[in-house]
């Protein structure tokens, strides 16, 4: 008695579904080796680019570097 497997060749319907499938892992991070600038850090939080938030976001660098955007974004 032969037991039904799927077609290994043929892609599974949740990879098919177009917006159903999961974004890989590697495009999900945020960060591209360049300088975190105090403006993406303010963005990133979705807070408006105003001097207050800049010098938070300054602080914030100065305390964490550029790890305080990794901790913003997932």
């Amino acid at each position: 008695m032969s037991t039904s497997q799927p077609d290994a060749s043929r892609p599974s319907e949740a990879r098919t579904g177009g917006d159903d499938r999961a974004t890989p892992d590697d495009l999900l991070h945020a960060r591209t080796g360049t300088e975190v600038s105090p403006e993406d850090l303010v963005l990133a939080a979705g807070r408006d680019v105003t001097p207050k938030n800049l010098e938070w976001a300054r602080r914030k660098l100065a305390d964490e570097g550029p790890a305080a955007l990794d901790k913003l974004l997932p």
